[in-house]
């Protein structure tokens, strides 16, 4: 049996459409990231599952239980909010034991114990007698995890916790939530709009627009296999191209670009270079086909200096066939 399903759950706000027919299965020990862009529905569902929000249709069933109507405190579960909501009069030490306050069941020394155990997971044990007001971005969102993660809850569920860090720290801090999720074996949910992170971090994605749910599936699935034109062009870059009755969509990185200028056909086109953006291994190569349809390429860096492409300039932009993506038109 799946840990937590979500069944065709509905939610209205006055007359705009929060929640379409929502239906999700999440398993034991899994990441999952809720993935969409502001608006979509993804922080109601994240809230629904908590308690905070009631859905007018549907259920959420955890562990086999039917916890639709449960209040939040019933539902043993750990949350981190984008603004990490740390008591700026505690310190990092108080902050984690007042996460622990409900557990009737330890006396202190088992309470401060804990403390200290959660403090070495995310790397906090020297910083405990400080005050947020102390710490750094990232340690502060350490300080929120540890006390989510504190009580030992059956699930964590995470609302934008990276979006308030800069990149540098973002990028090491996904790794340091996976690396703690994965120790503890804890089924995460975590609500993102940022693309890189859900691909870097969850086991499935879930990717919702307009309050529906469009795919599910592993970071593969939904990037190499994206089930609908608005998924393809929300997770990374897509070329969309009309063929007959269908939309052809094909990635950056499977373009190439040369100088064969004497050849075209469905998969060879000769175009002309609009602008080059260097991007470090990887050079973007923007271009413009006959009949003024527009593509983009991704090249390495050392075969685009190879090439010596300039804008203004011709060349041919080569699709092998089995790297398109079709959808109806």
């Amino acid at each position: 049996m799946s840990f937590l399903q979500i069944e065709q759950v509905n939610k209205r706000f006055e007359k705009q459409a929060a929640l379409k027919n929502i239906n999700l299965t999440v398993e034991k020990g899994e990441l999952v990231c809720i993935l969409g862009p502001s608006g979509c529905g993804k922080t109601t569902l994240l809230r629904i599952i908590a308690g905070l929000e009631m859905p007018e249709e549907g259920k959420v069933v955890i562990n086999g239980r039917d916890c639709t109507a449960l209040p939040p405190r019933e539902r043993n579960f750990g949350v981190v909010f984008q603004s990490y909501a740390l008591f700026p009069n505690m310190t990092v030490e108080q902050n984690i034991l007042f996460g622990l306050s409900g557990q009737k069941n330890k006396n202190k020394e088992e309470k401060r114990f804990r403390v200290t155990e959660v403090l070495r997971m995310v790397d906090l044990l020297d910083h405990r007698k400080k005050y947020p007001s102390q710490l750094s971005g990232g340690q502060q969102q350490r300080t929120a995890l540890a006390r989510a993660i504190a009580p030992g809850p059956e699930y964590l569920l995470l609302d934008e916790p990276l979006s308030a860090l800069d990149a540098k720290v973002r990028v090491k801090l996904r790794a340091e939530i996976c690396r703690i999720q994965r120790t503890l074996g804890i089924t995460t949910i975590m609500v993102t709009h940022d693309q890189e992170e859900a691909l870097t971090m969850a086991d499935k994605i879930v990717v919702m627009n307009n309050a529906v749910v469009e795919q599910t599936g592993t970071p593969h699935e939904i990037y190499n296999r994206p089930g609908s034109p608005f998924v393809a062009g929300f997770i990374g870059t897509m070329n969309f191209y009309e063929r007959g009755n269908a939309l052809l969509g094909v990635r950056p990185e499977n373009v190439t670009v040369g100088r064969d200028l004497f050849r075209e056909d469905d998969t060879h086109w000769i175009g002309t270079v609009m602008g080059l953006e260097f991007r470090g291994s990887q050079t973007r190569v923007y271009g413009r086909l006959r009949g003024g349809l527009e593509i983009c390429a991704d090249i390495p860096s050392g075969e685009a200096d190879g090439l010596g492409v300039r804008s203004g300039e011709k060349c041919c932009f080569h699709i092998p066939e089995e790297h398109f993506v079709r959808y109806p038109a």
